[in-house]
């Protein structure tokens, strides 16, 4: 009998051990930082990462004045963000993307983003999966900073239309 309890102990403390270590691991993780502003990727991961925080002040400086749809205020961005995204949706899961790769051409850029999803539905139910997106964006006439001009998500589509959001 007492090999079993000595077996059950064992066991018990290995699992602690493992709880204990993936929550060292998770709390040494560093904290996502904001990148430069010269490069298509650091806006591109910059805008992801202001919406991610809820600083939507510097998520709105981000995108092109220049838009066809361009909406004329914070409060007008950030209801085309509710409305259209589902970007400030806090029911769902998280993200977390990572920049992959960018093409620029004279003044324009297209920067590849991998998105990763974690859903949660307890114990066994929570999951995650990749997709990518393209992010696109202009130099602007200083050719000093590079501004939003589409993307595939996180983008409310009226943006690029004459009418813009309604």
């Amino acid at each position: 009998m007492k090999r079993k309890d000595t077996f059950l102990i064992g066991i018990v403390a290995g699992i602690i051990l493992l709880v204990v270590v993936a929550f060292v691991v998770a709390m040494m993780r560093p904290e996502p930082t904001f990148q430069p502003e010269t490069t298509p990727e650091g806006v591109a991961h910059n805008y992801l990462l202001a919406l991610q925080q809820r600083d939507l002040s510097r998520a709105y400086g981000y995108l092109d004045p220049g838009l066809p749809g361009f909406p004329a205020t914070l409060d007008l961005f950030t209801r085309d963000l509710t409305r259209y995204t589902g970007a400030l949706d806090t029911n769902q899961g998280s993200s977390s993307w990572d920049v992959l790769s960018s093409t620029v051409t004279n003044n324009r850029a297209s920067v590849d983003v991998r998105e990763t999803y974690f859903s949660q539905g307890g114990l066994f139910g929570s999951g995650q999966y990749s997709s990518t997106f393209v992010m696109s964006l202009v130099r602007d006439a200083s050719e000093a900073n590079w501004k939003l001009t589409g993307a595939d998500r996180y983008w409310a589509w009226c943006w690029n239309e004459t009418e813009g959001c309604n």
